[in-house]
């Protein structure tokens, strides 16, 4: 896991992440924009100008913001937005029974995408992961997500040169156990100290495909818990698939 720059260019971490939310939410207006950095909207206006002077935002007819020429590739996700509002309230209702970190993951391809982070108020918690990227076959709800395709497919994803897993076989053996449980768990595998649980989230045909999770410090993992906290996921993804339908 990436860790913040020490000296850290505050401007150029706003601009950065307000093209990924361009890019994987879908059309904003400025006031969306100075609502989700948390900046005066006059800020979010100049930030959004350069990003369209630079070609990674342009506007649409109705002068709301949308992902420039730069960002729109054949492999840019589909706009989250809807999800991404349908699930908040449900997370945050999930940290309340918890007390852990909630997050809400896309998957596109080989890459897990933390779409939403709520945070707990623990003073040792995981801390917010909102656009930041992980490899699939190693994060929780990246497993859950992948063991609903056919071994073909997940085969295929990592058929590519450079692989990032050269072990698909050890990978379908788990993704068939995911499949079994009906949850994945990502114990330190993309960060020390950090431990996931993820369960499925049954997104309309076409969507994004999604995952909720909950991490926590590993030190606070127990495996007799194990059980209470995927009934919890499951309790807020069946509400977030409600919502969503």
């Amino acid at each position: 896991m990436k860790n913040k720059p020490a000296y850290g260019i505050e401007s150029v971490d706003h601009a950065l992440h307000l093209a990924t939310l361009l890019r994987q939410e879908g059309p904003m207006r400025v006031t969306d924009a100075a609502a989700r950095l948390g900046v005066a909207r006059s800020t979010a206006h100049r930030l959004l100008a350069m990003l369209v002077y630079r070609d990674f935002a342009e506007q649409d007819a109705q002068r709301r913001y949308v992902a420039g020429p730069v960002l729109r590739d054949p492999a840019a996700p589909q706009p989250v937005a809807d999800l991404r509002r349908a699930a908040l309230p449900h997370l945050r209702a999930l940290v309340d029974r918890t007390g852990e970190t909630v997050n809400l993951m896309v998957v596109l391809g080989i890459h897990a995408r933390f779409a939403a982070t709520v945070e707990c108020s623990r003073v040792l918690r995981v801390g917010d992961r909102e656009g930041r990227v992980l490899p699939a076959h190693l994060a929780s709800g990246g497993l859950a997500v992948l063991a609903t395709l056919p071994d073909e497919e997940v085969t295929a994803r990592y058929a590519v040169p450079d692989s990032p897993l050269p072990d698909v076989t050890g990978l379908l053996r788990e993704l068939r156990r995911v499949r079994r449980q009906g949850f994945a768990v990502n114990d330190q595998r993309t960060e020390a100290g950090v431990t996931a649980v993820g369960r499925l989230l049954r997104t309309p045909p076409g969507a994004t495909p999604a995952a909720i999770t909950l991490a926590m410090p590993t030190v606070r993992y127990r495996r007799a818990e194990l059980d209470g906290w995927v009934r919890q996921l499951g309790a807020a993804a069946t509400a977030i698939e409600a919502d969503l339908a």
